[in-house]
């Protein structure tokens, strides 16, 4: 069973651990004490109690009240020099740092310099970005200089105008530490990875024929199409001549006028390991697989981008479209997306995560609402592994980026699933850069 399965069957457990685990995020901080510390008290107060007082053994007693002697001195140095450090620092972090544009997965350099503060005793300074998104954040010291600089891995995409860090200072024994937070204006956008994606199928809307000879507008022509007659049926389309041959019931009906869109228009779905989706909308909108002319929206904003440009923006932003709201209503949703774009005849191109979630019950109900074709791409990350690669080969080699994805089965059943809804699905494995239809044959 899945992690979406569970949470659908258990939303109150998953939530209540989730909230716990904020929470202990939050707390952990602004505890002086590490579990080493916390460790080496519990330990020294049950041998001072038990061997120092009762047995009056003075070799454990004097052992015991250097133990406590070391972790309170370790506190209090560690508390009083975090408090000086931290108001060193306030200047600083008022500065804002030049804009960063980034990939995740890679190594960048944030242009933020530190003094080494070497007059620091027997304590070493270290920090973490936290936000928009945590980070892998390593401090390297410039040998030349003596300054420590800042480089960033990001996991995932993000955007943002400011850069919050966890600064934690800590003694040498690992006995105590003081962390405070310290935010810094700075304009990050990270796109997501693209991988080894090298070339899309030309990803083009079908849109209804407006030449057609009929006030109304509708995309119906002459009566072409032929199939078997259905109950409910008018009698006045039915091929009688046909009928007194054969005996078969047929009826004429209009033949759908359909053509290539000049203008495409594609969203991007966030949900549960939305990251491939989101890196294969950005190889598509970069590398012209939408066309020349298409328009662009995402989760989590109201705003729509016509140039590669403005689009890398939204690709970004929608990696926390679940925790914005809109009072107004408009919340970016693909349902406003397609309302102010092309009403109830509109035809997109949806980018989606390959992992069953709330977003495949809710794109089918919209589906539902409007009688424009759909075409889902489904992105994934190294689909061959996911079929092929033991447990303990996924549990001893670790990918060289974070992957996202279903397994197979999982996957044929998500797009049967989109397919029965009347979509057309497309499937593209980041890591390869492979694109399969709904049958998993190679496109």
């Amino acid at each position: 069973m899945s992690r979406i399965d569970l949470a659908s069957r258990y939303p109150g457990v998953f939530s209540n651990w989730r909230q716990l685990q904020q929470r202990t995020r939050r707390l952990q901080p602004h505890i002086p004490i590490t579990t080493t510390g916390v460790l080496i008290l519990i330990a020294s107060l049950a041998a001072l109690r038990g061997f120092g007082y009762q047995r009056m053994d003075l070799v454990v007693f004097a052992l015991t009240v250097c133990a406590l002697s070391i972790v309170l001195v370790s506190a209090i140095m560690v508390t009083v020099t975090g408090l000086l450090l931290r108001r060193r620092l306030a200047a600083t972090m008022n500065t804002p740092l030049p804009s960063l544009q980034a990939e995740a997965g890679y190594a960048n350099e944030t242009a933020l310099q530190l003094s080494g503060h070497s007059w620091l005793p027997m304590m070493s300074l270290e920090w973490q970005v936290v936000a928009p998104s945590r980070m892998t954040t390593r401090v390297e010291l410039e040998p030349d200089t003596g300054q420590l600089e800042e480089i960033i891995v990001p996991g995932h995409r993000c955007l943002g105008t400011q850069v919050t860090r966890l600064f934690t200072i800590r003694d040498v024994l690992g006995l105590c530490r003081f962390s405070w937070r310290m935010t810094q204006p700075m304009s990050l956008m990270v796109l997501p990875r693209t991988g080894n994606l090298r070339h899309l199928p030309l990803l083009r809307s079908m849109d209804s024929e407006d030449g057609i000879p009929d006030m109304r507008g509708k995309p119906e022509g002459d009566r072409m199409d032929i199939r078997r007659y259905a109950p409910g049926d008018s009698v006045r389309d039915i091929m009688w001549r046909v009928y007194a041959r054969n005996r078969h019931l047929n009826v004429r009906l209009p033949e759908k006028s359909m053509f290539q869109a000049d203008r495409t228009l594609a969203y991007l779905l966030s949900g549960e390991s939305d990251e491939a989706a989101a890196g294969v909308a950005r190889f598509a909108v970069t590398n012209g697989a939408l066309g020349d002319t298409w328009i662009f929206g995402a989760d989590g904003s109201p705003e729509v981008a016509r140039t590669a440009k403005a689009a890398l923006p939204l690709i970004c932003g929608s990696w926390q479209a679940a925790g914005r709201s809109d009072k107004s209503g408009n919340n970016g949703s693909l349902d406003h997306f397609l309302h102010s774009q092309a009403g109830n005849q509109a035809a997109c191109i949806v980018f989606a995560p390959a992992l069953t979630g709330a977003w495949v019950q809710a794109l089918s109900t919209t589906m539902r609402k409007f009688t424009g074709p759909f075409t889902v791409v489904l992105a994934t990350d190294d689909l061959s592994q996911q079929t092929s690669a033991p447990w303990w080969q996924r549990l001893l080699y670790e990918p060289d980026y974070q992957q996202y994805g279903s397994g197979l089965t999982e996957l044929q059943s998500l797009a049967a699933k989109l397919t029965g809804a009347g979509a057309r699905v497309l499937i593209v494995d980041r890591q390869s850069g492979q694109t399969f239809d709904q049958g998993l044959k190679r496109v």
